[in-house]
Parts: structure tokens; sequence; C-alpha cells
């Protein structure tokens, strides 16, 4: 079924969209098992960024593009996924749901994600960044006579990515003897035409980045779309899940800040209690009935919702898991 909600209400201005219709997809089906433990509570794609779940920011997004019609894939703990769509999908967006009770890879959750959205291209977003980038004018930049439309940017120490010099993608993970430059970093983002799911088996697991080298051996195109100097920071682990905190809560994140009712370091969420001599020294978010013990110091943490820090904790880097109590001192690591 498609999940959303309607449009009613009174009548406010909207953001132009794109005069082409534009449906999107996001990859979401993956184990997270680099930010194990804490996806044993909940999956990727539903962690808390400054307080807000990540699929919640992907969605505003989408919409603020242009999106009316998501088709997700699902396959850890799939009902929080549900249970979250009833409430939160913004106005006007209709999110559908692919299970995978076996995980189809990046090639196998594409190619049933594109079977939802039915004809014409589609933008797909992989589900664990963040970025700022301008996904409406990524849709819009698409040519038809390309299989798909891969953004890039320089990003070490993801760079793989081999262009040509005529906005074509050469190679991936080669040596790129037939690029020019330097590689680049897939963002995460494309635009997806149907003609690249010809180079998908039909059934079963597949890969995304096999199929593009597959098309590529064939002299199909593939587009590359350099975008530098936009804000990107993947989560899948707990070193890029705290730099992302970091980086939004020192000003960094440009049209991405938007979406946060409030950016504050530290960010302190409702009900929760610091005690006195509480230090925090930098990069500090709290969730919901967070209880901090007297003289505990926080620092460049993470702390999910109905937390306890007991009195006198010195943490720093850590991520501590909903629920978890606390009560010995940590570097680097997560708390459960």
């Amino acid at each position: 079924m498609w999940a959303g909600r309607g449009t009613t209400g009174p009548r406010r201005r909207r953001k132009k969209f794109p005069t082409m219709h534009m449906n999107a997809a996001i990859l979401a089906a993956g184990l997270g098992t680099r930010l194990r433990p804490l996806t044993y509570q909940r999956p990727k794609v539903l962690a808390p960024i400054l307080n807000r779940p990540l699929l919640g920011i992907l969605l505003a997004q989408l919409r603020q593009a242009g999106a009316m019609q998501v088709a997700m894939n699902t396959h850890h703990l799939p009902e929080q996924v549900q249970r979250f769509l009833e409430h939160e999908v913004p106005p006007g967006l209709k999110v559908r749901l692919s299970h995978e009770p076996q995980i189809l890879g990046t090639g196998g959750g594409m190619r049933g994600l594109a079977r939802l959205l039915g004809e014409g291209p589609f933008l797909a977003v992989n589900g664990d960044i963040l970025t700022d980038l301008d996904l409406a004018e990524i849709f819009a930049r698409h040519r038809p006579e390309a299989l798909a439309t891969l953004v890039l940017q320089d990003c070490e120490p993801f760079n793989n990515v081999w262009t040509d010099g005529r906005g074509r993608v050469a190679g991936i993970g080669q040596a790129g003897a037939t690029g020019v430059g330097n590689p680049l970093a897939y963002t995460g983002v494309q635009v997806v035409g149907p003609g690249l799911l010809d180079f998908l088996p039909e059934s079963g697991p597949a890969d995304l980045v096999a199929a593009w080298r597959q098309a590529l051996a064939a002299g199909s195109r593939l587009d590359a779309l350099v975008v530098p100097g936009r804000f990107w920071q993947e989560v899948g682990s707990p070193e890029a899940y705290l730099a992302a905190h970091r980086r939004l809560m020192a000003g960094e994140g440009g049209s991405l800040r938007g979406l946060f009712p409030r950016i504050a370091d530290p960010l302190v969420g409702a009900g929760s209690r610091l005690a006195s001599g509480v230090v925090c020294a930098g990069g500090v978010c709290l969730g919901r009935n967070v209880q901090v013990g007297r003289d505990a110091r926080l620092e460049n943490c993470v702390v999910w919702d109905q937390a306890v820090i007991e009195p006198g904790v010195a943490l720093q880097n850590c991520v501590v898991a909903a629920g978890a109590r606390v009560g010995r001192s940590a570097r680097e690591a997560v708390l459960t």
C-alpha cells in the first residue's frame, strides 16, 4: 500500500517544481553492520541525526525537490520503518515499500524499486547519506541518452570513479587508463534510466557496480555529474555518524540545516536533564528524556533517547544507544 498524507489544510506557497514529473527511490535494505550494536535496535535509515530520523530528512528533501512518489526497500526491522511512515511522511508524498526477505544487493534492490516506480527515469538515493545537493537540478540535468547519471565529487577515501573529460564515466575502481585527471567519489545519488535495468538479472541478488561496468563494456553511456563544494557525509559507521553531527553543529550543511527545528551545541532534546557540574565540551547531542549525572563530562557524543549517564562519567567520541545506562567512562565506543 501507499503510505502518505493528503494535502488538505491552508494553501501555502510552494517551491516551483521541475516540469518533468520526478519519482524517487531510497536504497535502505542493508543490515547496517558497521553501526552495530546500534542497528540491533533500529534500522540504519531511522538513526537520529540531530534528533531527527535520517529517513525523515531524506523524505523531506525529496518532497522539496518535487518528488510525489517514492519507493524504498527494506529488510532489517521493516516494521519500524512502516510505523514511522504512518505518521512522518511529508504532505503530498506517497511512499511504497518493497520488502526483501532475502537481501538482493544494490542491483537487485534497484531492480525491484524500478518496477514499483514504472516507466521513465527516477532519482535514486542511498539511505545512509546526508547532503545538501540540489536534487531537483540533478534530476533535470539527466539526459535520456544516458543509462544513468552518477553524481560525483572529490571525497577521499571514496574516490574510485574515473571520467573521460566529456562528462561521462570511463571506469569504476580501475586504474583509470581510459580516464582523465583524478578519480572522484560516487555520492550515492544518481538518476536511473530504464536502459540500466537491461544490465541487471531478472531475479535474485545483483550488484549495481557490476551492472555499471557491464554497461560501460558494452559501449553504453553513463553520465557523470560533478558537483563540487556541496555538503556530503555518509553515516554508515560510528565515526562517520559522529562526524555528521560535529559538522552540522559547527555550521556546515548549507540548505540541509533548514530541515532541523534548531541546531545548537549542545543540542538538548525535550525532557532531558543535566545535573549540576555537567560539562559539554563540544559536539554533544542529547535525545529526549536523557539524564546526565552530576559532574559528568561529554565531548563529541551523541546520546539517544532515554539514556542515563551516571555521575562523574567522562565520555569522548561515543554514541550511546537508546535506554542505555552508562556507569563507566569511555572513549571512542558505542555504548548499549
